[in-house]
């Protein structure tokens, strides 16, 4: 048994704080006691551990919606980034791109569903930041994947979504076009077999290739699936700048059409002349929800992104995976239209872009500079730049992209339905996975966003708890935590809700933060 006494109580529901004690037996909340003396009258007992909190918060584990832990999580099972910002479970399998299934397309089609590992063949069909680890053992779908995990036992508990890139990559490669109607009943089954072995969900990158060429029955389709399943269907929109409405308005259509969950992942818009669309698209879901579609939404608390920084090029210059772009950047002719394109279209946001986490040692000292002031120092433009970059990295350069409104970040936030997702995978302060330059949001994104609620008078600090603890937890069915409550596991997080702040920056991402005392 441990008592947790003189603790001002953060119980997750979105109730104000109050001073109490909180006991635990056997891995679950037994009482949660509130009153004056808030230590709990409780005989002596052999083998009881008291832990003193006066001047701390202690509220649920918080409960990251949007992470890349996937594979990580079997590197650093510690997951001293997440557990450092007060994070003990993680939604993963985010933006399309999932640890599971991991199967290639190459293996004999005709028998149906493939189920050869992607292991066995090069890594390129892997995202780029995962395919560049060796991992201890190999896993094909939810089965052995989630056999892998407990033989890690990672602190946080990873819950799984299967993501639409790797069931593409099962039935149809990388090819660069809408599905036939057979290879997407191929998905759908694939999808089925991952639901009903644990999944929670599904998930999309329409930004990103090759779910960009996916057409809307597609989707439809394994949403479908899905709904059989109660599973939640998260998106990385097809478009978060130019076209952010009709991106929205066609997630919402599956939603309705199919009667699946649906979760907005990273909500915003890019790109100030963008910004105007916001009140349409926060109304367009309002609607939508009051229709009886439930629509919830995830926002990291920054106004600048972080992704690939070969998302930049244009569309067709990504087609067919990383060794198909590799060879279109290195065939002069090809790069030359890429660099003139670049530079037609792009030019706001290459001017804004810096660059992130590289893997060439000579590219280490760009990490955390602007591709502008880099392309000034080489006396070229920025377009030049960033291909000579991404070529030398071989296509494995992280980027951050401002364009979003810190005004619309508030106003985000003050949306009963949102929560929070860091958008990243675990970090490390030293061995592997240390030699990164992550977005700051991978040591940063909780702590800064508690800050911000507090700072900035967004919500007060029972409903912000409660935003990243049972609101996630009822959006992802997790029954089990969320709350402090008798019958509830013991995730808890102790914090001073006045000093808990982020201290990693864009130029020092590394840094933990502070104010979070421990997990458990």
């Amino acid at each position: 048994m441990k008592i947790y006494t003189n603790a001002l109580i953060v119980d997750g529901g979105g109730a104000d704080p109050r001073a109490g004690s909180l006991t635990v037996a056997a891995g679950k909340i037994t009482s949660v006691d509130f009153g004056g003396d808030v230590s709990p009258k409780l005989p002596p007992t052999a083998g009881c551990e008291t832990v003193d909190c006066a001047g701390f918060a202690l509220a649920p584990g918080f409960i990251d919606v949007h992470s890349h832990s996937d594979t990580y999580a079997l590197l650093r099972p510690d997951a001293p980034s997440k557990i450092a910002q007060g994070v003990t479970t993680e939604i993963v399998g985010q933006c399309g791109a999932s640890a599971s299934p991991n199967l290639d397309f190459r293996n004999n089609r005709e028998r149906g569903l493939p189920n050869f590992p992607i292991s066995q063949f090069p890594n390129s069909l892997l995202p780029s930041d995962w395919a560049s680890h060796t991992y201890p053992c190999q896993w094909h779908d939810i089965a052995t994947y989630t056999a892998a995990l407990r033989a890690a036992s990672p602190r946080t508990r990873i819950v799984p979504m299967t993501g639409h890139r790797n069931l593409r990559v099962a039935v149809m490669g990388m090819e660069p076009r809408p599905a036939t109607p057979r290879e997407i009943a191929l998905m759908c089954g694939l999808l089925e077999s991952e639901l009903a072995g644990g999944s929670r969900g599904f998930s999309t990158g329409l930004l990103y290739q090759p779910g960009c060429h996916a057409a809307e029955d597609e989707i439809t389709a394994l949403c479908k699936v899905c709904a059989r399943y109660g599973g939640v269907y998260a998106t990385h929109l097809r478009s978060e700048g130019d076209s952010i409405l009709e991106a929205l308005a066609e997630a919402i259509r599956a939603s309705r059409e199919s009667g699946v969950q649906l979760q907005i992942s990273h909500f915003k818009i890019a790109g100030g002349h963008n910004w105007r669309k916001f009140g349409d698209a926060v109304e367009m879901i309002e609607k939508a929800r009051d229709g009886g579609v439930r629509v919830f939404a995830d926002r990291y608390p920054y106004t600048a992104s972080g992704t690939d920084l070969d998302i930049i090029l244009p569309g067709w210059a990504q087609t067919g995976g990383r060794g198909e772009t590799l060879a279109r950047l290195r065939d002069p002719a090809t790069r030359r239209r890429i660099i003139g394109e670049l530079k037609f279209d792009n030019s706001d946001r290459l001017n804004s872009a810096m660059i992130g986490g590289t893997t060439h040692p000579g590219l280490f000292p760009l990490r955390g500079r602007l591709l502008a002031e880099i392309a000034a120092e080489w006396d070229c433009h920025a377009a030049e730049a960033l291909v000579r970059i991404i070529e030398k990295d071989g296509l494995r350069t992280g980027g951050f992209f401002s364009g979003m409104s810190e005004e619309h970040l508030n106003e985000i936030y003050k949306l009963p339905w949102v929560t929070v997702g860091s958008d990243a995978s675990i970090r490390a302060a030293s061995g592997v996975l240390s030699g990164d330059h992550p977005h700051p949001r991978a040591w940063g994104a909780f702590p800064r966003f508690i800050a911000v609620c507090r700072d900035r008078k967004l919500l007060p600090l029972g409903e912000a708890i409660r935003r990243i603890t049972s609101l996630p937890a009822e959006i992802f069915g997790l029954r089990d935590r969320g709350l402090l409550a008798p019958g509830r596991l013991a995730d808890l997080v102790l914090f001073d809700p006045w000093q808990c702040r982020d201290t990693a920056t864009y130029a020092n991402p590394n840094s933990p933060p502070a104010g979070i005392k421990v997990a458990w």
